[in-house]
């Protein structure tokens, strides 16, 4: 079955539409390259859409009713909004569930030292990457240091123009025979991925102290400009990503290349669509979790049990809490697990299966299973579900396709899907196609980011038999 290139079924006036929610995407994923900063993005926007916040809701003391929007965060790096349907919560809620952790490099807690008359970072990388792709480029840093009296120091350093911007070193191809003999998973290693902050010493008069001038320097650029010592490392979240925005991609700026596009792509057009509900039956929920990348785990992962309290304090603030009420209302519910799938790459045809596979301008995918092998850690969403699915989109007109993550024993992936199914409740991937996924910049379609929008519209007005 072909599927139409969603572009062929645009009007002048929906292509400007796609342009405008592109150029909101391209402006959200260049300001929020952290989750700390994807969750203050968030924020923001919910509260400008009239959300309230649940401490606000439980502080004044008043019921939630439908209609109302109410969101929450998890220490800083996890939200969930609401907005409350005419349904009892216990028949279900319809949920958009994305991440907003993407690969990336994270200092270590002792990072800083001197070698070879360069002061360096020590890193140590998150989720799956190509480590070599992380070599030679410009790179920033975001994060925060706590401070032993409880401040908290943010730091975004190469974004500005004005900024200097960081990176990591390769060895030049005149040196490099031994080097390119090794596999690709093991040119540049793990604990190689240190990067280059400074190679000017400090200017030191006397001879006993003239030892790591480098490192001392840094430290006292870090101490006039932050107010940091190197100790407040020990309590620091200190990210290194590709510096500088995303920017649009192909001469006819139907793409946008940016790093973080998995999954920030699926939590912004999951918010988009949240934010612009209007009178769902059902409840509508949009997730923004942390920790997808290395397996969902911690207090701000989908592994927690955060999701359920909070839809737990919902519930009471609404006068319909019990424990079996809660039980029933995650059982009953439906959910998209909002995230990217790879789109299909001419330059790399044998890794994909052409009849099943994702292309890029073709609309959002649908995926029934993620895993890998034999669909080992997939959800494998139920026929039934896809069907209703396949009504809900096609009577929205929303431009859609399916897909499987490459070819059967080629490799594989997973989602959230499979953690929110153990509720009971039906969830399946869908998101958005990508080419060069957990690259430091991935590539995307404008049109499949607006269909995606479009598709998690439809699914937060579904109604459910």
């Amino acid at each position: 079955m072909e599927r139409k290139n969603a572009w062929e079924t645009y009007d002048k006036s929906q292509e400007k539409k796609v342009m405008k929610l592109a150029e909101q995407y391209r402006q959200f994923i260049s300001a929020g390259k952290t989750e700390r900063e994807c969750v203050r993005l968030t924020e923001k926007m919910a509260r400008e859409a009239g959300y309230i916040s649940l401490e606000e809701a439980l502080t004044s003391g008043d019921t939630l009713k439908p209609g109302d929007k109410v969101y929450a965060i998890h220490k800083k790096k996890l939200a969930v909004l609401f907005q409350i349907g005419p349904e009892p919560l216990e028949k279900g809620m319809n949920i958009l569930g994305a991440h907003i952790d993407s690969p990336r490099l994270d200092l270590k807690q002792n990072p800083l030292y001197e070698d070879g008359e360069m002061a360096l970072l020590d890193t140590h990388y998150y989720g799956g990457i190509k480590k070599y792709q992380w070599a030679a480029i410009p790179l920033a840093l975001h994060g925060v240091v706590a401070r032993k009296d409880g401040t908290v120091v943010e730091l975004a350093i190469g974004e500005d123009p004005s900024d200097p911007v960081l990176g990591i070193s390769d060895l030049l191809i005149h040196l490099s025979g031994e080097q390119l003999q090794k596999k690709a998973a093991v040119v540049v290693e793990g604990e190689n991925l240190n990067i280059i902050v400074g190679s000017k010493p400090l200017k030191s008069k006397k001879d006993k102290e003239k030892k790591e001038l480098i490192l001392k320097a840094l430290l006292e650029i870090l101490k006039e400009k932050y107010e940091i010592e190197e100790e407040d490392f020990l309590s620091a979240e200190l990210e290194a990503v590709p510096a500088g925005p995303a920017r649009d991609f192909g001469i006819d700026r139907s793409m946008i290349m940016g790093y973080g596009q998995d999954d920030r792509i699926c939590a912004f057009t999951s918010l988009t669509a949240q934010l612009q509900a209007e009178n769902p039956k059902y409840t509508a929920v949009c997730l923004l979790t942390d920790k997808e990348e290395i397996g969902s785990m911690g207090a701000t992962g989908m592994q927690s049990r955060y999701f359920e309290n909070v839809v737990a304090e919902v519930m009471n603030l609404t006068g319909q809490y019990s424990e079996l009420a809660l039980r029933r209302c995650l059982q009953n519910s439906h959910m998209l697990s909002s995230d990217v799938s790879a789109a299909f790459d001419p330059n790399y045809a044998n890794a994909f299966e052409k009849k099943n596979i994702a292309y890029l301008g073709h609309g959002m995918v649908f995926n029934k299973y993620t895993g890998s092998r034999g669909k080992s850690g997939s959800n494998d969403a139920c026929a039934e579900y896809i069907g209703a699915l396949r009504k809900v989109m096609d009577d929205a007109s929303v431009n859609w396709q399916t897909a499987e993550l490459g070819k059967v024993d080629q490799g594989g992936g997973g989602t959230i899907a499979y953690i929110t199914a153990n509720y009971g409740m039906d969830v399946i991937d869908s998101g958005v196609a990508l080419l060069n996924m957990h690259s430091p910049w991935e590539v995307s379609s404008k049109a499949d980011i607006y269909e995606a929008y479009r598709g998690y519209k439809a699914f937060q007005k579904a109604e459910w038999n």
